[in-house]
């Protein structure tokens, strides 16, 4: 039953939000390909993995290949949810911002996953989009957490970098949640293959599950 209601917000969400709809029928998660040089490209395997997961434990319909959108086209509207993550910086351009500012404010998503060095250009560059707003830490009682798989600790911690703890933020717009930051967490890497970080499959696990929470949030919210 929980599944078929999820199905159902996806079909919803897709039909209300896009213009046209996805040409395969099927939900696809859009990678956000950013200016600035940075590697937005990074985890080329993660993507297909967390919608593998998706289709496999949440009953929504996924596709097997991620797409790919840049922040001013018009076509980032076909999209109900966008990816971006990196090690590197993030730029926006005037034109960006603003694009990415009526996706967001018209129904749009963004997920936002700082790989290890996106977080200081991320800040600067999310700030053009959103100049009124701010990056506000998450709870870890937010619904986001619970929204399919119940992660009591909040947003799962994967790798050790500078020895902080996990952080998740969000920008709300009108109330709704539009961005969702996750820091310190590196969840595209536990959506990896495994072979690329050896990470135990417990990790992995709670990985994909945060990932399934946050898309799955965005889709029926």
């Amino acid at each position: 039953m929980r599944s078929y209601i999820y199905l159902l917000g996806l079909t919803f969400a897709c039909l209300c939000f896009a213009a046209e709809t996805q040409s395969d029928e099927v939900f696809t998660i859009a990678r956000l390909k950013y200016g600035g040089g940075g590697d937005w490209y990074s985890n080329p395997s993660s993507l297909p993995n967390l919608m593998n997961f998706l289709a496999a434990r949440t009953g929504i319909e996924a596709a097997d290949e991620e797409a790919v959108v840049e922040p001013a086209g018009e076509e980032l509207f076909a999209w109900p949810v966008v990816y971006m993550n990196g090690h590197g910086n993030v730029s926006f351009s005037r034109e960006d911002a603003g694009n990415l500012r009526r996706y967001l404010t018209s129904g749009g998503f963004l997920f936002a996953d700082d790989n290890y060095g996106m977080d200081k250009s991320f800040r600067r560059e999310i700030k053009k989009v959103f100049p009124d707003k701010d990056l506000l830490l998450l709870p870890k009682d937010h619904p986001v957490f619970s929204a399919v798989f119940p992660l009591s600790d909040g947003l799962p911690k994967i790798h050790e970098h500078d020895g902080e703890p996990s952080a998740a933020y969000g920008i709300f717009h009108d109330g709704r949640l539009v961005v969702f930051y996750s820091f310190q967490a590196d969840l595209g890497d536990g959506w990896e293959d495994k072979s690329v970080h050896n990470d135990p499959d417990t990790l992995r696990n709670e990985a994909l599950k945060m990932g399934a929470n946050v898309v799955s949030y965005a889709l029926t919210h």
